[in-house]
């Protein structure tokens, strides 16, 4: 028939692979080689990718420059450097750390951390037996689900927010509640005269949290 409905590149003859008989080897190599580098690059890209995603899920708690931390068995949160971490002998049997903020002789924010408090088999049970701790008279501002750092990686936790009156004070309070590594309920809960802790500071304190 011909060359009849064909173009003239169409007309030339190939080998069995579709290759153009006579062309330069040389090229061949070029265009086989342009694309394993493409492939290699994709590659690399999808492994970093892959690299960043686990990163980004397990997520580790940051202490801010300059911050202390409190450290107890199973739950670690940083504190900022004007909260002063509390001795054995100053701070309450319940509480397995805590730091104060002081301003003319008077606490004015406090941060706490209770072990064990209450049976719990979920983050949100810790949560219910954290609210039972709440003054009477106090205004829940509401209860959501968080994270917070693990060694394995973001463990499911509970965030309380409230509000109280302490003699002329209006106080805020939150509460990070859930279950540590070995399954027992833990709180770390934050006080502050409304004004005394800026909201970054506080949510410094809350993405600090992290379990053992």
């Amino acid at each position: 028939m011909g060359t009849h409905g064909m173009s003239g590149r169409d007309a030339e003859p190939r080998d069995p692979v579709g290759r153009v008989q006579g062309a330069p080897p040389e090229a061949a190599r070029v265009r086989g080689g342009a694309r394993r580098t493409g492939l290699r690059l994709v590659t690399a890209a999808v492994a970093a990718l892959a690299v960043a995603g686990c990163g980004s899920d397990q997520g580790s708690a940051v202490t801010p420059e300059g911050w202390g931390t409190l450290e107890t068995p199973s739950v670690t949160v940083a504190r900022p450097p004007a909260f002063e971490e509390q001795g054995a002998a100053e701070r309450s049997g319940y509480n397995a750390a805590a730091a104060t903020l002081t301003e003319d002789g008077r606490a004015v924010g406090t941060i706490t951390v209770q072990l064990g408090f209450t049976e719990a088999d979920s983050a949100e049970e810790a949560a219910i037996g954290a609210e039972a701790g709440i003054a009477l008279g106090s205004t829940l501002k509401g209860q959501k689900e968080i994270t917070v750092a693990g060694p394995e990686g973001r463990r499911e936790a509970r965030r309380i927010d409230f509000e109280f009156t302490r003699g002329q004070d209006r106080v805020r309070g939150v509460i990070v509640a859930g279950l540590d590594t070995a399954r027992k309920a833990y709180a770390v809960r934050v006080d502050a005269v409304k004004g005394r802790l800026g909201d970054d500071d506080l949510r410094k304190i809350v993405d600090s949290v992290a379990v053992r």
